[in-house]
């Protein structure tokens, strides 16, 4: 699957940082079904499961929009078990939802 099936302002922060492709656990993230699902994913270090759950969680923040629209709540929280992988998270998450305007704490 190409980037081009991404949310537009996500596939354009993928292409910034090289992707031209999805890897496999992130494609399986955006098979159809998956949407509003919990899931347990297992994959490898460094196959892209972090940009996967960015991918994963877009339609539903995004809402088809390609910025944020303001919100006095969060709209999401993401869970990790150590502070380290916690600030890996969010590292990922921001360039990711960069374009979108996001704002992550």
């Amino acid at each position: 699957m190409t980037i081009e099936n991404v949310a537009a302002p996500l596939a354009q922060a993928l292409a910034l940082k090289g992707y031209e492709t999805l890897t496999t656990v992130q494609e399986a993230m955006l098979a159809e079904g998956v949407g509003g699902r919990d899931l347990l994913v297992s994959a490898q270090t460094g196959s892209g499961k972090t940009v996967a759950f960015g991918l994963a969680i877009a339609p539903e923040i995004l809402g088809g929009q390609d910025v944020l629209l303001y919100a006095d709540k969060p709209i999401a929280l993401a869970i990790a078990p150590t502070r380290e992988l916690a600030l890996q998270v969010a590292r990922e998450l921001e360039w990711l939802y960069a374009g979108a305007q996001a704002k992550l704490a």
